[in-house]
C-alpha cells in the first residue's frame, strides 16, 4: 500500500462533501497537469490511502483520510464540453486525462494546518512542504504518514 496527498478546494469539493456522496465515494476528476495525471493513471492502487487536504482556503491543512477504491481511467470530464475540465485535445478515443475514484475512511479529529508541519523538521522531505510546488495530488511516505497521524 501506498500514501498520498490530495488537495481539494473546500469551495469547490470538501471532506463533507465526499461523506455525503452515495457510500461516501466519488470519481477525483479535473487534475490537468501531467505529473499528477501520471500519478493517478499509474502509480495509485486500489487500497492506498490519501490524506485530503483543504487548500486555497483561510486554514489549508489536512482534513481527514481517503482510499482509492478504483484505480486511473479515462477523466470523461475533459470531453464534456459543458464542463470545466473540457480539453479539446481529450477524446474517448484518445483520453489525455485520468482519474480514480475514493472513499471517505474518517474525518480527523482537527484539521492539521499547513503551518503546523512546517514546523517540524520531520516532514523537511514532505512535497508539499517544498517551495514552488503546485501539485494536487503528490506521494507521502510511510514515515510521513504516520508522523502526520501523530500530531492529531
Amino acid at each position: 500500500m501506498r500514501f498520498w496527498l490530495m488537495k481539494s478546494e473546500p469551495s469547490a469539493f470538501s471532506i463533507e462533501d465526499l461523506k455525503r456522496r452515495p457510500n461516501a465515494t466519488e470519481h477525483w476528476d479535473g487534475v490537468r497537469n501531467y505529473q499528477a495525471r501520471n500519478m493517478l493513471r499509474d502509480e495509485m492502487k486500489k487500497g492506498d490511502q490519501a490524506f485530503f487536504y483543504h487548500s486555497s482556503c483561510e486554514q489549508p491543512g489536512i482534513v481527514g483520510i481517503i482510499e482509492i477504491v478504483r484505480e486511473g481511467y479515462p477523466d470523461d470530464s475533459a470531453w464534456n464540453t459543458n464542463s470545466d475540465h473540457y480539453d479539446a485535445k481529450s477524446s474517448p478515443e484518445h483520453p489525455l486525462w485520468y482519474m480514480v475514484d475514493v472513499r471517505h475512511l474518517r474525518t480527523l479529529r482537527r484539521c492539521i494546518t499547513l503551518q503546523e508541519m512546517k514546523r517540524h523538521p520531520e516532514l523537511a522531505g514532505l512535497t508539499l512542504l517544498r517551495r514552488g510546488n503546485r501539485l494536487s495530488i503528490m506521494p507521502v511516505t510511510p514515515a510521513q504518514w504516520h508522523f502526520i497521524l501523530s500530531l492529531q
